[in-house]
């Protein structure tokens, strides 16, 4: 009777060899799973979508009143006005809101100091990146404001005098009247990105201080030696260290810009007259708001913004795998 050998090596499965490997993908599944149904999937419904006419209703019997119209919404777009000012107010939101990121460095600089109450002063620039965007908003509509606003003060006790009328009473004259500039469609888009910076500044502020946390001390004393020191230092030796939170701010920045809905969606909804509109705001307003019900139109708008913001992320994530393989 043939007998088996207890000590003798059993053969691993293919399982057992490839645990390491296999044992991340039960984290990422779930996650994987989640970002298929909630991102991927709508972004190709969304493209679907906008090749018809669509106002979201469906006929009795249950099939939708969807009509295919090919690129006509595309064609549309090419004439359509506003949305020539919505994507000119996205590109100037962009470009300004770039500032946040040498205004985070440099008050992060001011910042990494070991002076008495440091910590309270990195929490209170810190505070506005912690509050809602539309408690920013509501904060900054207040600010604005011309009667009883901070603008509005300043303006009257500038230009305004108290002076005493014929009946003998006191009485305010001013040389024309408080700037009101949420009304105004000429000032309204900057002072709607001017509420937004003051989060984002506060969120690059944050990148800037961890990543000066991680300078080289021993870089820093070698440039001493050899003679260097204000702007030199920060430029060759501090700067080329803060590559990676440099990296994390500009990506932020970006997207945070091309996606800007809450600021316009509380201060301005848009106005006066579809001055301040972006993509994203005259999406909702076209397809989803209370007058518009345009939800092939809507798609395409949507579509656009998603090309637009595709370029930008293609790019970083090129830039991130260049940087990574080289350093290998």
């Amino acid at each position: 009777m043939a007998t088996t050998d207890a000590n003798a090596p059993t053969k691993a499965s293919w399982i057992q060899k490839n645990k390491l490997s296999i044992a991340p993908w039960f984290f990422l599944i779930p996650a994987l799973c989640f970002f298929a149904v909630y991102v991927v999937i709508p972004i190709f419904e969304s493209l679907y979508l906008s090749l018809f006419e669509w106002n979201g209703l469906y006929r009795a019997d249950g099939t939708s009143t969807a009509e295919f119209v090919g690129f006509e919404n595309y064609q549309k777009l090419w004439t359509d006005p506003k949305f020539w000012v919505s994507l000119k107010n996205n590109v100037l939101w962009l470009f300004l809101f770039m500032l946040a990121v040498p205004v985070g460095l440099f008050i992060a600089l001011f910042l990494n100091q070991t002076v008495p109450g440091m910590r309270f002063y990195k929490s209170m620039f810190f505070f506005p990146f912690v509050i809602s965007q539309v408690v920013v908003g509501l904060i900054f509509g207040w600010f604005y404001n011309p009667d009883f606003g901070v603008v509005g003060s300043i303006y009257k006790a500038l230009y305004c005098e108290e002076v005493t009328n014929l009946l003998g009473n006191l009485t305010t004259r001013c040389d024309g009247s408080p700037p009101d500039i949420l009304s105004s469609a000429e000032y309204a888009t900057y002072g709607i990105i001017a509420a937004g910076l003051w989060p984002q500044i506060a969120y690059c502020m944050i990148l800037y201080l961890t990543g000066l946390n991680n300078v080289a001390v021993d870089q820093i004393e070698a440039a001493r030696l050899d003679g260097a020191k204000g702007w030199k230092m920060l430029w060759y030796v501090v700067v080329p260290q803060l590559k990676p939170a440099t990296f994390i701010a500009v990506v932020v920045t970006v997207i945070g810009a091309l996606r800007s809905f809450d600021m316009i969606a509380i201060m301005t909804q848009g106005g006066p007259f579809g001055s301040t509109n972006v993509l994203s705001y005259y999406m909702f307003e076209t397809a989803i708001s209370e007058y518009g019900e345009r939800y092939g139109y809507g798609s395409a708008i949507a579509t656009v913004l998603f090309a637009i913001m595709l370029v930008f992320i293609s790019y970083f994530l090129y830039r991130m795998y260049q940087d990574e393989k080289g350093g290998r």
